[in-house]
């Protein structure tokens, strides 16, 4: 299997930083040629390291002004019980993040509304009409300290 070096990780920082640059941009800021560079993205692209290309909003300037974190206990966990579950939340637009957690929870779930509101709404029409769950509590963002989606890789 094929590794990241140094150079490799280096484009990589340099995509995270801004997806939207073009070879020749991104060779500049790495010191390298077109053709080498190009080659090299290509490879880590083949190696799945790349997952997508994405633009990232500014929650607030499109109306997303409450993010909760739910911890949520299910009743039972049998495999399709679980799996039911995370169908059911998958397709919620409102939940941007979920993950099966070891602990207290079963499940940490990352959901952006608009407002109270639509978090109630959400709450209760959505998440409530799942079935075998068992509790369900909510934090809500006061302030965000830090929030990034790039790695260290250097």
């Amino acid at each position: 299997m094929d590794t990241l070096d140094k150079t490799d990780r280096r484009i990589l920082e340099v995509l995270q930083e801004n997806a939207r640059l073009n070879t020749k941009e991104i060779a500049h800021r790495i010191g390298l040629s077109v053709t080498p560079t190009y080659e090299r993205l290509k490879k880590i692209e083949k190696m799945g390291v790349i997952r997508n290309y994405v633009t990232l909003l500014h929650p607030e300037k499109i109306g997303k002004t409450l993010v909760a974190f739910c911890s949520v206990t299910l009743q039972l966990h049998s495999q399709p019980l679980l799996k039911k579950f995370e169908v059911a939340i998958s397709r919620m637009e409102e939940v941007m993040e979920c993950y099966h957690v070891a602990g207290t929870f079963d499940y940490m779930l990352k959901v952006v509304v608009d407002d109270m509101r639509s978090y109630q709404q959400f709450l209760t029409n959505k998440l409530a009409a799942i079935e075998n769950i068992a509790q369900v509590h909510s934090s809500f963002v006061m302030t965000e300290i830090k929030h990034t989606t790039a790695f260290g890789l250097v």
